[in-house]
């Protein structure tokens, strides 16, 4: 049995005068001639034969070569393309993962800071300890601008390349201050702001005393 894929010897071929070969009280007639023509036919039908099958076993070969050397090329380079893109996102994860962190720990600060402005509440201090109350809600409004200022540079320094810059507003002093220090003006007029209360206090019962003296 012939096995698929294997390639067909050819028979040899046999010399005319093998072909030919007669006994010595046998003499070359036409009948053995066409006999002879016959086999000869019928042997360079089988070579053509066996000259297609070879032709087709090369052409197979061929193809499966092209396939493996193409099977070679496409693993080489998917499989460089896919080390480096590995790597490319793990660093993109653990760039992406500090991110957040980041991210989390600013919005836990900032709320903290919000929470600690709004409760200020000018209308519940006692007026003996006014200045007292004032400086301690400036310094609280002035650490939350400081941690505001500090947590906005640590986020744009890993910001990735490729990612947009956060918009987060600049964290400016005040106009008409210098290295965080409020002017005298400033600090009188915030004074008097929250001193106005009592003066008008008192000057409705100053009112009253002189009103009531009169009577």
């Amino acid at each position: 049995m012939r096995h698929r894929g294997s390639i067909v010897m050819p028979e040899r071929i046999r010399p005319i005068e093998q072909m030919l070969e007669l006994s010595d009280d046998e003499a070359v007639t036409p009948e053995l001639l066409d006999t002879q023509v016959q086999k000869a036919q019928e042997q360079l039908l089988s070579l053509k034969r066996q000259q297609e099958q070879i032709e087709k076993q090369k052409r197979e070969l061929e193809e499966l070569s092209r396939r493996q050397e193409e099977l070679d090329h496409g693993r080489a380079e998917m499989t460089d393309k896919l080390t480096r893109s590995l790597v490319i996102l793990e660093r993109e994860a653990y760039e992406t993962q500090k991110k957040l962190e980041q991210l989390r720990a600013t919005r836990e600060s900032f709320g903290q800071h919000l929470e600690m402005l709004e409760a200020i509440d000018p209308k519940s201090w006692n007026p003996a300890d006014l200045h007292k109350e004032l400086s301690r809600a400036l310094s609280t409004v002035d650490d939350a601008r400081a941690e505001f200022s500090q947590q906005r540079s640590r986020l744009q320094a890993i910001a990735t390349q490729d990612s947009e810059e956060m918009a987060l507003p600049e964290a400016t002093p005040e106009a008409g201050t210098a290295n965080g220090q409020r002017p005298f003006l400033q600090w009188m007029l915030i004074g008097f702001a929250f001193s106005l209360p009592l003066i008008v206090f008192g000057l409705i019962g100053l009112a009253l005393f002189f009103f009531m003296a009169k009577g």
